[in-house]
């Protein structure tokens, strides 16, 4: 896909999660791997509201800024999933709000954040691990996706947000999404005894899909 059309699709998304509400004020960041295997990301500072396509950050191949504003902070975390995960075409950072609040519940499971309530969420997440909390931009956070070595899509920074990788840039707003509704779920049903897919269910899920649940 073309640098200028991929440079529209990231605004035309980055409008869509800031319209209904996911990420506000000049929070989130997202990346998107071209062609050249370059980079184009959101700026640091900017609103999803009103991204500009011809002041994307650019990056060669060599992870070098040639044209565009700064970009984002929070780079660390997008170039560890790049490098680990070989599928990543695209990587979303929000700040949402129900994914956040469950990542600062004491009796959330750190290396299985999102319960499976939905056929959606095992499909399009897997296990989601929660992280730490990390000052935003410190390198550490990068540091902390290399440790997983590629076996998670998604993540949640304690007291901070969620960060997804996917295939494209499409797969990886979808995902996120799907976490954030998730979370949702989870906390509007949490102390209700809610009845999640079942053990058999979930591996029917991953069979038929090919996905790869036990990582």
């Amino acid at each position: 896909m073309s640098d200028a059309r991929l440079r529209e699709d990231i605004c035309y998304w980055a409008q869509s999660m800031f319209a209904r509400g996911l990420t506000g004020g000049a929070s989130g960041n997202i990346s998107v791997r071209t062609e050249d295997g370059g980079l184009l990301v959101t700026p640091t500072g900017s609103s999803f509201g009103r991204l500009d396509p011809a002041r994307l950050s650019r990056f060669d191949e060599r992870g070098q800024l040639i044209s565009g504003d700064a970009p984002t902070k929070e780079m660390p975390l997008h170039t560890a999933f790049y490098e680990t995960r070989s599928s990543a075409g695209a990587v979303v950072h929000l700040h949402s709000t129900h994914s956040v609040a469950l990542s600062m519940l004491p009796d959330t499971n750190p290396d299985d954040m999102v319960p499976p309530l939905t056929a959606y969420s095992v499909m399009r997440l897997g296990r989601v691990k929660l992280l730490p909390y990390f000052r935003p931009g410190d390198a550490a956070m990068g540091d902390a996706v290399r440790s997983l070595a590629g076996r998670r899509s998604a993540v949640v920074l304690a007291n901070h947000g969620p960060v997804v990788a996917g295939k494209d840039l499409e797969a990886a707003v979808f995902a996120m999404e799907e976490l954030e509704e998730t979370s949702k779920l989870a906390l509007l049903t949490r102390g209700h005894s809610p009845i999640g897919l079942t053990d058999p269910q979930i591996r029917d899920i991953v069979q038929h899909f090919k996905l790869d649940w036990d990582a």
